[in-house]
C-alpha cells in the first residue's frame, strides 16, 4: 500500500505531559531541582574519585561509570524538557529527535549493565574478600565497562536505524516529553510491527536478564550477610543492600512500565504514563550519588574532610 507525501519530516512537536499542559510551568520547578541535584551529586562524586588516589579502586571505578552515564542520561533529556515546560519550545528537528532517542536508550541499557557489574562487585567483596583485588583488577573493570557499552550499542543501533528508515505522514505531534522510541514509531506510515516487536523484545531481554542476575547476586549477598557473626555488621549490610535494591527497582520498574504502556496501556491516563517516564530518567540519577556514593564510608570521609578544611580556613 502506498502512502503519498510520506518521508522523514524536518521536525516533530513534543507536547510535554498531555492533559497537564496548564500545570507544566509549575511541574518544571521540582524537575529542575532534581536535575540540579543529579548533576551536582554526580559531578562531586566524579571529582572526589579523581582527586583522591585512595579511591582508585574497582568499586569506585564502577561508581565513576555510573555517575558519567547518569550525567549523560539526564542531560540528553532534561534541558529540552524544561524548555518545553517553561518556554513553550515544543519543536525538535528530526535529527535531534533521533539522536535524543539513541542517547536515552543506549545510556539506559549501559546503566543496566553497570548496575549488574556493581552487584557482582558487591558479591565478590563480601563472599571472597581475600581474592577480591585479584579478581576485579582495573583492566577487568575496564573490560566489563566496555562490554556494557558494546552491548548497548549493538542493541540500540538497529532500533535507531529502523526508526530512520520509516516514512512519516500526517500529524508530527509526539505525545511525550522526549523522543521515546514507540512514541515516534506511532507517527510512522505503513507496517511498524517489526519496530514494536524489536523494541519490546530488546527491553524485556535486557531488563529481564539483568534484573534476574542482579537479584541472584543480592540473594547470595544476603546469604553471606546472615552468616556474619556481628549483629551490627549484619544490620548495616542489610541496610546497604536494601537501599541498593530500592534504587535498582526505581530504575527498572518505571522503565518497564513506560515500555509496556506505550504498546498496551491505552487505558492508563496519558499524564500518569508520561510522568512515570520522565521520573524514570530523573530520580535514579539523582539518588545514585547518595545511595552508592555518599553512603560509602571512604566517599563520606572525603566529603567531611573537605568540609572540615573549608571550615577551619582562616578568613583573609
Amino acid at each position: 500500500m502506498s502512502h503519498p507525501n510520506c518521508s522523514s519530516p524536518s521536525s516533530f512537536i513534543l507536547t510535554g505531559i498531555p492533559g497537564l499542559e496548564d500545570a507544566q510551568f509549575w511541574i518544571a520547578f521540582p524537575f529542575c531541582t532534581m536535575y540540579f541535584m543529579a548533576v551536582l551529586g554526580n559531578t562531586i562524586l566524579l571529582l572526589l574519585i579523581k582527586r583522591d588516589p585512595s579511591l582508585h579502586l574497582p568499586m569506585f571505578y564502577l561508581l565513576s561509570m555510573l555517575a558519567t552515564i547518569d550525567l549523560m542520561l539526564t542531560t540528553s533529556t532534561m534541558p529540552k524538557l524544561l524548555s518545553i515546560f517553561w518556554f513553550q519550545s515544543h519543536e525538535i528537528n528530526f535529527e535531534g529527535c533521533v539522536a535524543q532517542m539513541f542517547f536515552i536508550h543506549i545510556f539506559s541499557t549501559v546503566e543496566s549493565g553497570v548496575l549488574l557489574t556493581m552487584a557482582f562487585d558487591r558479591y565478590l567483596a563480601i563472599s571472597k574478600p581475600l581474592h577480591y583485588s585479584a579478581i576485579l583488577t582495573g583492566p577487568t573493570i575496564a573490560k566489563l565497562g566496555l562490554a556494557a557499552v558494546v552491548r548497548g550499542t549493538a542493541i540500540v543501533t538497529p532500533l535507531t536505524c529502523m526508526v530512520t528508515n520509516l516514512s512519516y505522514c500526517g500529524p508530527r505531534v509526539i505525545h511525550h516529553s522526549y523522543c521515546e522510541h514507540m512514541s515516534v514509531v506511532k507517527l510512522a506510515c505503513g507496517d511498524t510491527q517489526p519496530n514494536s516487536i524489536y523494541g519490546i523484545t530488546a527491553a524485556t531481554v535486557v531488563v529481564g536478564s539483568d534484573s534476574i542476575l542482579i537479584a541472584a547476586s543480592y540473594i547470595l549477598i544476603l546469604k553471606e550477610i546472615i552468616g556474619l557473626s556481628s549483629r551490627e555488621a549484619c544490620l548495616k549490610s542489610f541496610g546497604t543492600c536494601g537501599s541498593h535494591i530500592g534504587v535498582i527497582l526505581l530504575f527498572y520498574v518505571p522503565g518497564l512500565f513506560s515500555f509496556y504502556t506505550q504498546r498496551w496501556g491505552q487505558r492508563i491516563p496519558a499524564h500518569l504514563h508520561i510522568l512515570m517516564a520522565d521520573l524514570y530518567l530523573l530520580v535514579p540519577p539523582m539518588l545514585n550519588p547518595f545511595i552508592y556514593g555518599m553512603r560509602t564510608k571512604p566517599i563520606r570521609e572525603q566529603i567531611l574532610r573537605l568540609l572540615w578544611q573549608k571550615g577551619i580556613q582562616p578568613r583573609s
